[in-house]
């Protein structure tokens, strides 16, 4: 569908993505995996897939076999890791596909090296203190061994993940990379070490030098929003999506009158408003304080946000008319919305806020 014929929509640019994707790569100095799970943090995964191949990611990562799947269906022919769990009933399948997977326990790697009829591509998924996923780092030098006899799994990768990496003063991440630094040393003192030893994401790529390795893992930095407020983005790296809906009724409401479910706001005076075509079933939260942008001005959303639209004081836009575009998260004119700004008002991260956009809205694609 063209802009023009839709009501609710996300602008993408691809461009800056793949920019976003060589200036990582620049300021790091290594091969960058694209971490496209969620949608592609809520961007599109099939042509944001595409796009970072063709920027020159050596690799992609997903957090579920599903995704991978639909990255090869849509042309993606660069390596994928799946970094969650994978059932070993599709592990033949991860094979035909060329899809590298995670072990992180005896008990799945035994089944994976069961399920398997050639050898599976798998990276070592170490915990040296995210406590979530991963062999525990005492015990990973005696797991590599065991993984190493097995005819049927070829160890290409380690890795481990950051808790803190986004808090570049907390001490966490340094003592987190000095065990994954030890195991590393052992694992090359045996003759061990795999192709790909990664543990950087965004913010440790950017602010930890050392955690760089073999290459860096990215996800939120290549679509241009911020690992956290104190570790922002660069100025180099620019936000990927837009979010917009048009206004879809206006109305000249009494004073006393309420708004929407529960009359959570009441008109103090004859008021003008208008209802836009979003809600929260679209990713935009039941909260207070939402804004959103028309005509250049900030305007407050007022009363419940319903599940397909909700309603916006036009007093400072007295022009304003049925079908103009409203922005979410963007820019217009000189005014601006970022997904950051969005989350500090629903308490949350820009992380949640844009992989949080819902698939019925359209994804128009542009650069």
């Amino acid at each position: 569908m063209q802009k023009e014929e839709l009501i609710s929509w996300l602008e993408i640019d691809l461009g800056a993505i793949r920019d976003n994707v060589q200036e990582m790569m620049r300021i790091t100095g290594r091969p960058l995996m694209a971490v496209v799970k969620a949608n592609a943090y809520g961007h599109g995964i099939e042509a944001v897939g595409k796009a970072v191949e063709a920027a020159g990611a050596a690799w992609c990562s997903v957090a579920r076999i599903e995704e991978a799947f639909v990255l090869r269906e849509n042309g993606v022919t660069c390596p994928i890791l799946v970094m969650g769990y994978t059932p070993p009933q599709v592990v033949r399948e991860a094979i035909a596909r060329n899809i590298s997977l995670t072990v992180d326990a005896p008990d799945v790697a035994a089944q994976y090296a069961e399920a398997a009829d050639t050898p599976l591509k798998c990276h070592l998924k170490v915990d040296t203190g995210m406590s979530r996923l991963g062999i525990h780092v005492d015990q990973a030098m005696n797991f590599l061994h065991w993984l190493h006899a097995q005819k049927t799994l070829a160890v290409e990768g380690m890795f481990t993940h950051f808790a803190r990496a986004d808090e570049p003063q907390a001490a966490t991440t340094a003592e987190q990379l000095a065990k994954f630094q030890r195991l590393v040393q052992d694992i090359e003192a045996a003759g061990l070490r795999p192709e790909w030893v990664h543990a950087a994401n965004s913010a440790a790529g950017l602010y930890f030098p050392e955690t760089r390795f073999d290459l860096v893992r990215s996800g939120i930095a290549i679509y241009g929003l911020q690992p956290s407020d104190n570790a922002p983005l660069p100025e180099t790296f620019r936000p990927a999506l837009t979010m917009k809906t048009r206004i879809t009724s206006v109305r000249i409401l009494p004073p006393g009158q309420g708004i929407s479910y529960g009359h959570r706001y009441t008109t103090a005076n004859v008021q003008r408003v208008g209802s836009i075509a979003v809600g929260y079933a679209d990713g935009f939260r039941r909260w207070a304080g939402n804004r959103v942008l028309l005509q250049g001005k900030s305007v407050p959303v007022v009363g419940t946000i319903c599940m397909d639209q909700c309603v916006i004081n036009l007093d400072d836009v007295p022009e304003a008319r049925r079908g103009d575009e409203v922005v979410l998260i963007g820019q217009q004119g000189s005014a601006r919305i970022s997904a950051e700004m969005m989350a500090k008002t629903w308490g949350t991260i820009n992380y949640e806020v844009v992989s949080g956009l819902a698939s019925r809205l359209t994804r128009l694609y542009n650069g």
